[in-house]
């Protein structure tokens, strides 16, 4: 037996030796030491022997065993340790590697454009103010000079909830709800989004406008002449030509239309102006006194104007854009420019 338990033993060690991986170890372990391995059968022989021979037997045995066992678990932790290695130089992070860059967000060309008309007229000392988008009728209609049955209702195509409640279709509401609450001198802008159902490469349905009016006694149309000439200059360029032509809106009187000179040919005559030099940006007047009989206002003491724009308008044409609908598509090339 003792012959037999040494060539167990090393033959058990070198195949150990020669195991390639942590599979071959646990092999080795069950067949030598398992339940049914090589040392549990010699277990099993020992009571053939005569007594005297078992004792040594026996010691021999849990030696061979012992051994054996502690080469095992040697080799599961060889095996172990590689392991983690080969984990932790799959997962290094090479700090000498440059970083993954994550790209960088600019503002919507609307927003840039929305901001700069804030920040200029904030400079002339006008406040913000701001509207609800779902809107009543009368404040987007009857307390602006629109009643009911008014042919100037048709020029605005209205999303209506139910008979007096509609989504607005100009920022005007804005300014009847802050004169009911506040006293002239009054100098606000109202920007925000406004609804009207249209849709095609120059109208969507819904878009941007900023209404701005100023009210005090003794405001001529001369100050109205002057506060858009200068935002104007400002927005396009000291050298950018101005005209007023006169128009009509039911909520100023007198009203005009205000045009610049094309900013894409310089006024000689292109695609975007129709040949005329001349493009038209927004509409504005003095306020009708019937807006100020609405809210209260006296229209012997009090004047003033209101002007109105197209934040999307004005985009197109700082930025060359010929249709409207890119600025709501999210296209992302398209937006990086910006």
């Amino acid at each position: 037996m003792t012959e037999r338990l040494a060539d167990l033993l090393k033959e058990a060690l070198q195949e150990l030796s020669k195991a390639p991986a942590m599979d071959a170890v646990l092999q080795v372990k069950a067949k030598y030491l398992g339940r049914k391995g090589g040392i549990a059968a010699l277990l099993k022989e020992m009571g053939a022997l005569p007594p005297e021979e078992r004792k040594k037997a026996g010691e021999a045995i849990n030696r061979a065993k012992d051994r054996l066992e502690e080469e095992v678990e040697k080799a599961i932790a060889s095996f172990q340790e590689r392991e983690r290695e080969e984990n932790l130089r799959k997962e290094r992070v090479d700090i000498t590697l440059p970083g993954r860059r994550i790209s960088r967000g600019t503002k919507h060309p609307v927003t840039q454009v929305m901001e700069e008309v804030g920040e200029i007229f904030y400079g002339l000392g006008f406040d913000i103010e701001e509207g609800p988008e779902v809107e009543l009728d009368y404040y987007n209609f009857e307390a602006l000079n629109l009643p009911k049955d008014h042919p100037a209702r048709d020029m605005q195509d209205t999303f209506y909830v139910n008979d007096e409640v509609l989504l607005r279709t100009h920022t005007s509401p804005v300014q009847i709800r802050v004169m009911e609450k506040k006293r002239p001198p009054l100098r606000v802008i109202a920007p925000g989004t406004v609804y009207r159902r249209d849709s095609d490469i120059t109208h969507t349905p819904m878009f941007h406008q900023v209404e701005g009016f100023m009210v005090d006694k003794n405001v001529t149309f001369s100050n109205l002449k002057g506060v858009l000439t200068l935002f104007l200059h400002k927005l396009f360029g000291e050298k950018t030509g101005i005209r007023f032509r006169p128009s009509f809106f039911p909520f100023t009187e007198p009203s005009a239309e205000i045009d610049i000179e094309c900013v894409i040919c310089g006024g000689k005559g292109c695609r975007v102006c129709k040949g005329s030099g001349w493009l038209e940006i927004l509409g504005a007047g003095m306020i009708h006194p019937e807006v100020f009989r609405a809210v209260g206002y006296s229209t012997e003491e009090y004047t003033g104007f209101a002007f109105g724009l197209g934040i999307e308008r004005i985009a197109m044409l700082k930025f060359g854009i010929d249709d409207l609908r890119l600025f709501f598509e999210n296209d992302l090339k398209f937006l990086r420019q910006f």
